[in-house]
């Protein structure tokens, strides 16, 4: 009995051991891919922004004859009116292809809609793309990787460029009139001509941006030793300087329109051939 015991007592005491977690499989991920894809583009979705930019075209039209009306008022030519309105409408096209390319780089990840509504409305192109890749690095993604993007993930990135950008809008609303009223006035014969604070302020902006931008490049060379996106940015400042060149020094002008777009397909380009390579 005791040695029957002894073999026995193991058996009843044994724990069976906890379940191993297996990771999620490739058709796992997959589906789950494919299920964030469908939500972020979901026929409500485009119903609910085509709805807001619907707002925002008749807002624009009122606007237009409004302005119409009153340049007749004062006693403009409709020739000149015309003119206005083509080639204001012919300028406003050539820019919009490199907005149209921030669309696309951003619905790969969040979406077609909410990409569309934030380039449409008051989003502004640098902005977007680089407070999206801030915002999935704070919440632990490596970046705007479809392969790691969630609903919540969607959720905080949405509202963390949603709520920076309205502190242009709520500036305006505050501080516009006031600040519109100075620049107004006639400059003092001391400082005429020259750049004033809002000048300094913008290029010292851009500057520390570039520069936030650019060493995080250089750390991810130093500590990897990944180039591309140190090569990458170096391709895009190259054709940028040709076209400042001939802008500012050829006077032509034009080629400003075609400066953004064509610098970033230029680094697009460059990223996919280093990538291959």
């Amino acid at each position: 009995m005791r040695m029957r015991g002894a073999i026995q007592a193991p058996l009843f005491s044994e724990k069976r051991a906890a379940p191993v977690m297996q990771p999620a499989s490739h058709k796992e991920n997959v589906f789950m891919n494919n299920e964030y894809i469908a939500s972020v583009n979901s026929g409500f979705f485009y119903l609910l922004v085509a709805g807001v930019l619907l707002f925002i075209t008749i807002m624009c039209f009122v606007y237009l004859i409004k302005s119409y009306r009153a340049g007749l008022a004062i006693g403009m030519d409709k020739k000149v009116l015309k003119r206005a309105i083509i080639s204001s409408a012919t300028f406003t096209i050539l820019p919009s292809i490199s907005i149209l390319l921030g669309v696309i780089a951003l619905s790969g990840t969040l979406g077609v809609p909410f990409s569309w509504l934030r380039l449409s409305v008051i989003g502004a192109l640098q902005y977007e793309l680089n407070v999206a890749e801030i915002a999935a690095q704070s919440i632990g993604l490596s970046g705007l990787k479809l392969s790691e993007m969630s609903m919540s993930a969607f959720v905080t990135i949405s509202l963390v460029m949603t709520i920076g950008i309205l502190g242009g809008v709520i500036c305006c609303i505050l501080f516009l009139k006031k600040y519109l009223g100075k620049i107004q006035k006639a400059p003092k014969a001391k400082t005429e001509g020259k750049p004033g604070f809002g000048d300094h302020a913008t290029t010292c902006m851009f500057v520390g941006l570039c520069g936030a931008y650019i060493g995080s490049y250089v750390g991810t060379l130093t500590s990897s030793g990944n180039y591309v996106p140190l090569a990458v940015a170096a391709v895009s400042a190259a054709f940028m300087a040709v076209f400042e060149y001939f802008t500012n020094k050829k006077g032509m002008a034009v080629l400003d329109n075609f400066s953004m777009a064509v610098s970033m397909l230029a680094g697009m380009a460059a990223a996919v051939i280093m990538s291959l390579v």
